[in-house]
């Protein structure tokens, strides 16, 4: 797999496989926490068959947005944070 017109070398593959273990680590509790404050309810309390059996869809239907958006999000920015600099532009680290 080419990175930036070069091989990626050991570290940057396990820092790759590090960072989509946590977008999955983190998008699961993520999806787990808003499951649990949506349907939550419905699971806990004896409401209105109506009330709960929505509050269980709008859980079914929100939790794999949420963990969609999640993965994403930190994939992107793992991804825009190796960007190199570009050329002829001063870095801050020089």
């Amino acid at each position: 797999m080419d990175t930036y017109g070069g091989r990626r070398n050991k570290a940057e593959q396990d820092a790759a496989m590090v960072e989509i273990g946590y977008a999955l680590v983190s998008a699961t509790f993520a999806a787990a926490v808003v499951f649990g404050a949506v349907a939550g309810p419905a699971l806990l309390f004896d409401l209105p068959q109506l009330l709960g059996t929505t509050l269980l869809w709008i859980g079914l239907m929100v939790t794999p947005v949420v963990f969609l958006a999640r993965v994403v999000s930190v994939l992107v920015r793992f991804r825009r944070d190796r960007q190199p600099s570009q050329p002829g532009r001063t870095s801050p680290d020089s």
